[in-house]
């Protein structure tokens, strides 16, 4: 005999004995009452509909309130406590709109008020409780889970309420077996194999007590790994305390409640009121193992109960009220029904005694009913005849003498605002005792700097971490993706943050920069001595030769062209970048103006000396002036086109270097810059031409053949420019460029006044007019 339903029943006949000793509710009117025991079957709880709606012989009654004749269709049903039987009950009576209050029947499905229009409960649905449960397991960081459950409607369908809640959660199940009672001992086994063989750590349960013990004891004849189970209903149920494996189990129950005077009224028994019911007989003689009628009792051949036995010792469910639960459930669903039928027969101060109703008037007052017990609970039902969900978080834990209790550790009440249902108030004791939360994942977190990759075929919390590719970052733990840095950003060596990108060109503390520099100082220096030297000796005829003028100014252009190299080191503006290209376009043209006005001065003078040619009238030293100017204007004219039209600009160079910016200076008009170039080139290959017809003409000292070689050298630098000037990345472009102007600046000035500073220097014999006009041999150096 289950003597927890028959707790159940008699909490019942408590709450209509209470309800009929109060003046406030249904004042002078006696309700009666009727229990039938549908063994928690199906066929049973059909049968039993039946008998309620077209009248019935009562088999459990108070004989104060009922008659023992055969009744009219009851208004009201209190039940069932499992949902197959409550489903099969509720479709019965709905079609009748009997109303029907169940205190423990929670399957999702008999909220559905097109098939169960006369269905109302007190204990939540499971719905709730899925929802709980899946907040619970997502709360504690467990996505990769086993799930079991009765197969019955309450287990299927609040599993499949569980399994859509953790879904949403991003919770994945590894397997999720179903198994009854009565089903072949196969199945069990192979549930019990496929719990063995996971690999998830924690199981979620939605089973019944009965199946639930069948299955502890199947796996407990095999070495079991550790497992954190999470319990239903089953959590606040003592008759599995006894199974250790279950320790640390956690799940949401029943708040547990006191009912004042319950536990009074059930130990108010004897065996004179025993007689009087079936079922209290057969209570007696189970607990006392003794029979109340020798002949007729549960045990025959028995003793005789003789009145000694005292019902106050015994330590059975039915007298244990420390855990109050769905019993509470069932004070509340009666309670409820009797404020159904006060709102309908009763106006403030009293009761029409001979009011006629019928069922469906109860039904729809349920419907607005709202009110609270004595002990304190709240009875309200929303539109699908479900109450607010309020559970209490229960955790299995060890006493001081090594056995399992009960311990409340928090609560989830639907009613308060999202995100604030669930809340945990004291400390959890796991799984053999300890005080670390368990893991239970497929895959460990992917830290900052991967992402998440499912495996094939897996579920989605089965995956890999994939580090992220280049230029990509993942500030978070278990990201799905990588984002790109920003452009001016690039990742750190862990790919978890952006770092600006450093910056590069060619800076004045660069060792490269430093070595241009001295060259192009000690260049420019050079040429400022030699200047020094040619002005001591202006008077000298090599310094004469060729017109001392022009080589006064190729020295000043040639200082220039060492000194603009500097505008290219340092970091790109604005002004920088029209400044370096455009004094280098002018200086270079001015210093090879200069140097093709030598040439030409070099043809002019040896053409002079020819009969009748007056050559020289033509190209003297006011048209070798206009020509440098010319030349140069011409260059200038196309700098400040180029200025003007597009301009050179600073630019971030981001493609050459993924993880670096180039600062450089964009050349704004291509056509400016190759223009330029272009121009200077010209200059220099008609320069050359001038000097290679003149290589040949008879001097001691004729300057053509230095420029000729000179320009071999000019044009050898730039031809080669173009290149690598093309192909050299980032600063070493600008490097390229100085380095070409240093170059041919120096092959110039080496070329062209190193020879004249030798004689001045070192042959000063030879710096004489005779020698100069070939009358004096000279000899080889």
């Amino acid at each position: 005999m289950d003597f927890r339903q028959l707790r159940f029943a008699r909490a019942m006949e408590f709450t209509i004995h209470e309800i009929n000793n109060r003046t406030d509710l249904l004042p002078g009117i006696t309700l009666g009452f009727q229990i039938h025991d549908s063994c928690s079957e199906a066929p049973m709880a059909v049968k039993i509909a039946f008998q309620l709606t077209n009248g019935m012989e009562p088999f459990f009654n108070d004989t104060d309130s009922c008659s023992k004749s055969a009744s009219a269709a009851v208004p009201a049903v209190v039940g069932e406590s499992n949902s197959t039987p409550s489903v099969a009950l509720a479709r019965m009576l709905g079609l009748f709109r009997i109303l029907q209050v169940s205190p423990y029947s929670t399957c999702a499905c008999l909220s559905d008020k097109t098939q169960y229009p006369s269905y109302f409960r007190t204990v939540p649905s499971d719905d709730h409780q899925a929802t709980a449960m899946a907040k619970l397991v997502k709360y504690f960081g467990w996505t990769w889970i086993g799930a079991v459950r009765s197969d019955t409607d309450y287990g299927n369908y609040g599993m499949a309420s569980f399994l859509k809640a953790a879904q949403e959660e991003g919770i994945c199940v590894e397997y999720s077996e179903s198994y009854y009672r009565t089903q072949p001992r196969s199945k069990l086994e192979r549930v019990a194999n496929v719990i063995r063989r996971s690999t998830a750590r924690v199981i979620v349960t939605v089973i019944h007590v009965g199946d639930l013990k069948f299955l502890l004891e199947e796996l407990s004849r095999q070495p079991l790994p550790p497992l954190q189970w999470v319990g239903s209903y089953w959590i606040t149920d003592p008759d599995i305390l006894r199974f250790n494996m279950c320790a640390g189990a956690i799940g949401f129950g029943i708040p547990r409640s006191v009912i004042p005077g319950l536990r009074e009224f059930l130990l108010d028994l004897s065996p004179a009121q025993a007689m009087k019911s079936p079922l209290l007989t057969e209570f007696w003689e189970s607990s006392f193992s003794c029979s109340l009628k020798r002949k007729t009792g549960s045990f025959v051949g028995a003793r005789e109960c003789d009145g000694s036995e005292d019902i106050r010792a015994l330590q059975n469910p039915y007298t244990d009220t420390s855990q109050l639960r769905v019993t509470n459930m069932v004070y509340k669903s009666t309670y409820a029904v009797a404020h159904a039928i006060h709102g309908v027969i009763c106006n403030d101060t009293q009761c029409d005694k001979s009011a006629k109703f019928t069922p469906w008037q109860i039904l729809n007052q349920l419907k607005s009913v709202n009110f609270t017990t004595k002990n304190g609970y709240q009875v309200t039902f929303d539109s699908k005849g479900d109450p607010v969900a309020d559970f209490e978080l229960i955790n299995w834990q060890f006493k001081k003498d090594v056995s399992l209790e009960f311990v409340t550790v928090g609560r989830y009440d639907s009613s308060k605002p999202k995100a604030q249902e669930f809340s945990v108030s004291k400390a959890i004791s796991w799984l053999g005792g300890q005080s670390e939360v368990p893991r239970s994942v497929c895959s460990e977190s992917c830290p900052p700097g991967t992402r998440k990759a499912v495996q094939k075929g897996k579920p989605v919390c089965c995956y890999d971490c994939i580090p992220c590719a280049e230029g990509e970052i993942s500030n978070k733990t278990d990201s799905l993706n990588c984002v790109h840095c920003p452009p001016d950003f690039w990742p750190n060596t862990k790919r978890d943050s952006c770092l600006p990108k450093p910056v590069e060109f060619l800076s004045w503390d660069d060792t490269l920069s430093i070595i241009l520099s001295v060259f192009s100082i000690t260049g420019a220096f050079i040429a400022v001595c030699v200047a020094a030297v040619f002005y001591k000796h202006r008077t000298s005829p090599i310094v004469r030769a060729n017109n001392s003028e022009l080589s006064f100014l190729l020295l000043f252009s040639l200082t220039l062209c060492f000194l603009c190299s500097l505008t290219f080191i340092g970091q790109p503006s604005e002004w920088s970048c029209m400044l370096r290209h455009t004094a280098f376009g002018i200086t270079f043209v001015l210093c090879i103006s200069c140097v093709l006005g030598k040439t030409i001065v070099v043809l002019m003078a040896f053409r002079a000396t020819l009969p009748g040619s007056n050559a020289m009238k033509w190209f003297g030293p006011p048209q070798q002036r206009l020509s440098v100017l010319t030349f140069t204007l011409i260059q200038v004219l196309i700098c400040v086109l180029w200025l003007t039209i597009s301009p050179p600009f600073p630019f971030k160079n981001l493609k050459h270097y993924k993880e670096r910016i180039i600062l450089e200076c964009e050349l704004g008009s291509a056509i400016g810059f190759w223009a330029v170039l272009g121009y200077i080139g010209f200059l220099a290959l008609l320069c050359f031409i001038f000097a290679f017809l003149a290589r040949k003409l008879p001097d001691n000292f004729n300057e053509a053949k230095f420029i000729t070689f000179s320009m071999l050298i000019f044009c050898a630098v730039w031809v080669t420019f173009i290149p690598a000037y093309v192909s050299s990345p980032g600063k070493f472009t600008v490097a390229v460029e100085i380095f070409a102007i240093l170059a041919s600046s120096f092959g110039l000035f080496t070329c062209i006044f190193a020879p004249k500073c030798f004689i001045i220097m070192f042959r000063p014999e030879q710096n004489t007019k005779k020698h100069l006009m070939g009358k004096v041999p000279s000899k080889s150096l």
